[in-house]
């Protein structure tokens, strides 16, 4: 009778084995044999599924809600409720990790828990994702709308972002991402914690830019920017400036890009984050190419080449110096040109990136035809076809794009 009045509790209306197990602090076989028994007195619903739910009847809710206050203190319907938000957060913890390699951290941590919480691969954890994402959304508002249980809520919609990334991609659950994130930004400025904040924004941002939503997601970007500065969180506060920078960008307002790309980069600076230095060198040289200031787009991108070279990556240095060489071909410096990519070429053969080297042969031929080499212009060509001659999908990617 009392796992029956705490169903009232299950997101959704719907539960399963593990969900009336919290509940009722209770075995999950236990909890089961109950909820099979409901079904045969026609109390629940259920689907048969591998994964079975079982779905507590339109008529009956209010009235097992009703039966809930009268027969249980609120401090027992809280315990309950934090159990059961426990017991999902676990296994969604679990659900995630199980599509981890074997040996990484997460699968080790997984060996740890109960066999009742763990999944036997990652085809039976996406199929029950698939079968609980209803009642697991569902938890996740309530949780939130709640406000009791702000610690809880916030794991759990940790967890369950995870999961759906971890099994279908962040493009395809993109719509239930964007809602959960909106759930952390109303707890976090609820709770008063600027740093969530921060992140939430710049995530909600993120998939508002991804789907063209520029001027929102700009919005959203600054909001991040003033956050983290109220949590003092440089990560974040350097985050949000290079993203308003590359909204400004998408918007063709390639001055306020440069200029919020500049304030992003003093900040690594003084950090010494030398890999986010090189990419900020990058694209500051990229806007300002867009610009026409030609001088201070090479200037940006020799600084780029120079921060991939002290980090030891020959191959992202080469394209540094390839697109500085576009630089000097639109300045109207050929010559010069020719030089930098000739110095692109070598550091491509030198990484073993086969395909870049091709496309900066194919660059390189590109220059002597317009400086009036058509010879010279045919061996690059020649050496261009001969190095995706050996990458096949590289070279069925050239040709259909080339008939095209």
């Amino acid at each position: 009778a009392r796992i029956l009045r705490l169903l009232a509790l299950a997101p959704a209306g719907l539960a399963d084995a593990h969900t009336a197990s919290a509940l009722a602090g209770c075995s999950v076989s236990a909890a089961r044999s109950t909820l099979d028994d409901f079904v045969k007195l026609g109390l629940l619903r259920t689907d048969g599924a591998a994964h079975p739910q079982y779905a507590v009847p339109g008529c009956l809710a209010p009235m097992l809600s009703a039966l809930l206050e009268d027969r249980d203190r609120p401090a027992e319907i809280q315990l309950a409720r934090a159990r059961m938000l426990e017991r999902t957060v676990r296994r969604l913890q679990s659900c995630r990790a199980v599509t981890e390699p074997e040996g990484s951290a997460a699968r080790r941590k997984l060996a740890g828990l109960p066999r009742s919480l763990r999944f036997p691969n990652a085809d039976e954890a996406g199929a029950w994702l698939r079968v609980r994402q209803p009642a697991l959304l569902a938890s996740a508002r309530l949780a939130v709308a709640d406000g009791e249980l702000d610690t809880l809520a916030r794991r759990l919609v940790a967890a369950l972002v995870r999961a759906l990334a971890a099994h279908r991609g962040t493009e395809e659950a993109a719509p239930e991402l964007y809602g959960l994130h909106g759930l952390v930004l109303d707890v976090a400025l609820r709770r008063e914690l600027p740093r969530e904040q921060a992140a939430a924004l710049l995530n909600l941002a993120d998939l508002d830019a991804r789907t063209g939503r520029t001027r929102e997601a700009l919005t959203r970007y600054r909001a991040a920017l003033d956050a983290g500065k109220a949590a003092k969180d440089l990560y974040a506060t350097g985050r949000a400036m290079e993203s308003v920078g590359g909204a400004y960008e998408e918007l063709g307002d390639y001055h306020r890009a440069a200029d919020w790309y500049g304030r992003a980069l003093s900040q690594r600076l003084t950090q010494g984050e030398r890999a986010d230095e090189a990419r900020l060198y990058g694209r500051l040289g990229a806007v300002h190419t867009y610009a026409g200031r030609y001088g201070e787009a090479l200037r940006n991108w020799r600084a780029a080449a120079a921060g991939r070279r002290r980090l030891g990556d020959p191959a992202a240095q080469a394209r540094a110096l390839s697109e500085a060489a576009r630089v000097q071909e639109y300045a109207g410096r050929p010559h010069d040109s020719l030089q930098t990519c000739q110095e692109a070429v070598d550091l491509a053969r030198r990484a073993g990136d086969v395909r870049l080297q091709a496309a900066l042969q194919l660059r390189l031929a590109d220059t002597l035809d317009r400086l009036g080499d058509p010879a010279a212009a045919r061996l690059h060509r020649g050496a261009a076809e001969r190095l995706l001659g050996e990458e096949p999908s590289a070279y069925e990617i050239r040709s259909a794009s080339a008939e095209n």
